[in-house]
């Protein structure tokens, strides 16, 4: 009893500071879109078409039910500290396993109350791990969903995340979301970075169609990308441009290059004492100008920094993501990725 207690007092108190934070500044937004990276969020049974082995109750890490609540638990409590009692309209999720893991977040948690939908299908990844998105059906109607996979040079489907794309009425608006995480930085730097600027192309194909049938779509791209705002594959590759200065509507710009983080944290990822901001948001011209029409900028972006989401980093200094394993050693915490969120609202 006393543990669920502290518990709750903790959640509560983030949960009334988030708030505060989100709510003096620009007031109620008509829509909160929300993107983590849940870091391997595992069911514990084994799945024979994926190689997720590394999560099963007799493997090294001694994944079980125990271990694998705790962490479906952290994930709600975040979702419900990010919205001050009223969650995020959109969210976008990265490395879940399947539609068994998001169905019991949205059924068997607080999250309940929501009514929460589900978009998701199985990847061709490897490991087993998807994007998904999840969305309040009163916040936001669906009107389309497509995975979009990715081709290697020699014309087949790489064994990577696909590109999640929804489009949806928010309002009398229709706002057209891609969810990503991009390949990772593993192996060698010019092979793994082909592989990002080949998601970044497929993902290009896709919004550079889109603006031709309608030059002031209003788009919102995010995700895990696996590189920096100014990394080639979202400058180069995607044409993600670093600066709003004189934005066109058919432009596609990254708002999280022009995020103002702290001497605490400055990223939404450290790896070897280095912060980098491989979480993103990146919206169409079309949604930086002000208007009768939904609409956002770099101040409505943020990165959820609570205390309960980091620890000490004793090795390279300051504080680091609280992750759920600090290598094969289990410790409990949250994810190695911090959450990033984006205001919409109506001028």
């Amino acid at each position: 009893m006393k543990t669920w207690v502290t518990a709750f007092l903790v959640l509560f108190l983030a949960v009334h500071e988030a708030y505060c934070q989100q709510t003096s500044s620009a007031g109620k937004p008509l829509l909160q879109v929300m993107f983590w990276n849940t870091e391997n969020l595992f069911d514990t049974f084994n799945d024979s078409t994926v190689n997720d082995e590394e999560f099963l109750p007799g493997a090294l890490r001694a994944w079980n039910f125990k271990k694998y609540e705790t962490k479906r638990n952290h994930i709600y409590q975040v979702i419900t500290a990010i919205g001050g009692w009223d969650p995020p309209d959109v969210i976008g999720l990265a490395e879940v396993e399947n539609r068994f893991v998001l169905n019991d977040l949205v059924a068997n948690t607080p999250l309940a109350k929501y009514n929460y939908r589900i978009v998701h299908k199985n990847s061709p990844d490897p490991r087993g791990i998807d994007v998904a998105l999840l969305y309040r059906e009163d916040r936001f109607r669906v009107i389309d969903k497509r995975y979009f996979p990715v081709y290697n040079a020699g014309g087949k489907i790489e064994r990577t995340r696909e590109i999640l794309y929804v489009a949806g009425i928010t309002g009398h608006d229709t706002l057209h979301i891609f969810i990503n995480h991009w390949p990772s930085r593993a192996g060698r730097k010019n092979d793994s970075e082909l592989k990002r600027c080949r998601v970044a192309l497929t993902l290009k194909s896709k919004t550079d169609s889109l603006l031709r049938r309608n030059p002031k779509a209003f788009i919102l791209i995010t995700g895990d990308f696996n590189d920096e705002p100014t990394d080639e594959s979202l400058i180069r590759c995607l044409g993600a441009k670093t600066d709003t200065a004189g934005a066109q509507s058919n432009g596609l710009y990254n708002l999280s290059a022009l995020l103002s983080l702290n001497g605490k944290i400055r990223g939404t990822h450290k790896y070897e004492g280095k912060w980098a901001i491989l979480d993103q948001v990146i919206v169409s011209g079309s949604l930086l100008q002000k208007g009768k029409h939904i609409c956002t900028d770099a101040s409505k972006l943020s990165v959820f920094t609570p205390d309960f989401l980091l620890e000490k980093d004793d090795r390279w200094m300051g504080y680091k993501p609280f992750r759920t394993y600090n290598g094969m050693q289990y410790q409990g915490g949250y994810s190695d990725h911090l959450p990033v969120i984006i205001k919409l609202v109506r001028k």
